[in-house]
């Protein structure tokens, strides 16, 4: 039987999939006004993307500006992702600092989930998660690939590679080519969902051409979708106003 993950209250893996807004502030005070603004939104999860934080090399900074977050979103639960330059964000640290950064948040008590990627050293991957297990972290293993999108198998093995190695939701974005390229995406998600996890994924074809990865989720088996509030952290995106709208409809008809 697949198990969710339940974060204050909110159970991923169960029902319609959870929408996620990434928060994408540069400094505090940006951060704080986003924080604001989604704490009137209709959203289920945040995730703040500390890779577009222009403090993100000062770990008392990184801490300070959770604090702040959390202090305005106490009850929402919370992701931590620093998305490294070559899976698509916003700056690359060396893989030392990378880890240490992401220890040390889920050591602060801040944060409810830590999204890791997939391809770095399995050995540090394993001990980031035992920390996050000591301090009740969840952890997403995540690949990105902005380029292109792999063949089924190869996305299937990706996801499965995230489960073996102790992920609470393995999660794969890719880049469509093509309509077929969406198509693989979709069948390599129903594939995973039937015969391969116990744990929720995440999966998505980003761009426009994707963009239906995003709302029928429930369908082939992705458990959360992430919509954008102010400013998007991925191509393709949905604005989160319409999101919930589209995914209880899909829900409802199911």
């Amino acid at each position: 039987m697949k198990r969710s993950v339940t974060v204050k209250g909110i159970s991923i893996g169960e029902g319609a999939p959870k929408i996620c807004v990434p928060m994408v502030g540069k400094t505090i005070p940006e951060l704080t006004e986003e924080a604001d603004f989604l704490k009137t939104t209709d959203l289920d999860v945040v995730e703040w993307r500390v890779d577009f934080f222009a403090d993100v090399e000062d770990l008392d900074k990184v801490k300070d500006a959770l604090r702040e977050i959390r202090s305005i979103l106490p009850d929402t639960p919370l992701v931590f992702t620093f998305r490294s330059a070559k899976e698509g964000g916003e700056k690359e640290v060396s893989t030392s600092y990378y880890f240490e950064l992401n220890k040390v948040m889920v050591e602060s008590g801040l944060i409810d989930i830590v999204d890791v990627e997939l391809f770095n050293n399995e050995e540090s991957i394993k001990t980031l998660i035992s920390v996050a297990r000591n301090h009740n972290v969840y952890v997403i293993i995540s690949n990105h690939d902005f380029h292109e999108t792999p063949a089924k198998e190869e996305i299937i093995s990706r996801l499965c590679k995230a489960q073996e190695l102790g992920g609470d939701l393995p999660k794969i974005a890719v880049m469509p080519q093509s309509a077929a390229d969406v198509l693989t995406l979709l069948d390599a998600t129903n594939t995973m969902n039937e015969h391969y996890n116990d744990t929720p994924i995440i999966t998505m074809s980003m761009a426009g051409k994707g963009v239906i990865s995003r709302l029928a989720g429930e369908i082939f088996g992705s458990a959360l979708t992430f919509g954008a509030a102010k400013k998007s952290s991925a191509p393709g995106q949905v604005p989160v106003t319409e999101l919930r709208n589209i995914l209880s409809l899909i829900n409802r008809s199911l």
